[in-house]
């Protein structure tokens, strides 16, 4: 995981990038075509290029974790909040935040590189693609590999005719499930009532998830993060915004 030579100015004495030099528009459209590499099919993508601990070119050195895989998907994720709380939190299993807006995935690639020299024998297991989630999922990602994915505070899209570009869609579900172990977990967390709702209906509806019960919830170790880890959820706390989450289980079909 390389990220682009910038300004040393750019940077805080830790070596830290300031968020402020990465600044970009809160979202972008999904549907729009951009311009980043994109691997053909899982196998061809290279994971060993994000997390270097875990795939060590010298074969005298052991790895942190046998079979690795990345395992949680952080869906938008922005300035990488919520992926350098859960590192912590799940320390063999790699996790990995998407994120369309140059910038701002510049600034994760940074922030992660920074904490590892920072703290050695931290944060290895995250890092951050440049990509859309909505187009590419499949190029990364074999049917069962996951067991998290978090959509945290995404774009609302409010007109009706922008209802397409929204990422929780019952067609975009069937992917998501594909992609999900059975038992894995699909996070959604909004400040947009009408959007919880849509989300909330989506998954309900959906034969492939379940809602989790608050006894799940009140154990689920994810859960308090999910509206304080990002800083899109900083600011809904601090304006004292109304927050809606919904999580639900993969589960197997009916019958199966």
């Amino acid at each position: 995981m390389d990220a682009p030579d910038r300004d040393p100015s750019h940077r805080q004495s830790d070596g830290m990038p300031q968020k402020r030099f990465y600044r970009a528009r809160a979202h972008s459209n999904p549907l729009n075509d951009c311009q980043f590499p994109v691997p053909v099919s899982p196998v061809e993508q290279d994971w060993a290029e994000h997390f270097p601990a875990f795939f060590p070119s010298d074969p005298s050195v052991a790895p942190l974790a046998d079979d690795a895989k990345v395992r949680m998907v952080d869906v938008g994720c922005g300035f990488g909040g919520l992926l350098m709380q859960l590192s912590p939190l799940f320390p063999k299993d790699l996790m990995v935040g998407m994120e369309l807006r140059d910038k701002v995935s510049e600034y994760v690639k940074e922030r992660i590189l920074a904490s590892r020299k920072n703290h050695p024998g931290e944060f290895e297991n995250v890092s951050c693609l440049r990509t859309n989630a909505m187009k590419y999922l499949p190029n990364y990602f074999e049917k069962g590999q996951l067991t998290k994915l978090f959509f945290l505070f995404p774009d609302p899209h409010f007109k009706a005719a922008n209802h397409r570009r929204r990422i929780v869609t019952r067609t975009l579900l069937a992917e998501y499930a594909h992609f999900l172990q059975v038992g894995g977990t699909l996070y959604t967390v909004t400040d947009v009532p009408e959007l919880g709702d849509w989300m909330s209906e989506a998954c309900d509806n959906h034969p492939l998830f379940e809602r989790l019960t608050q006894e799940e919830l009140d154990v689920d170790p994810c859960i308090p993060l999910l509206t304080t880890a990002t800083e899109e959820g900083q600011k809904v706390a601090r304006n004292e915004g109304v927050r809606c989450m919904n999580v639900f289980r993969r589960i197997s079909p009916e019958g199966l």
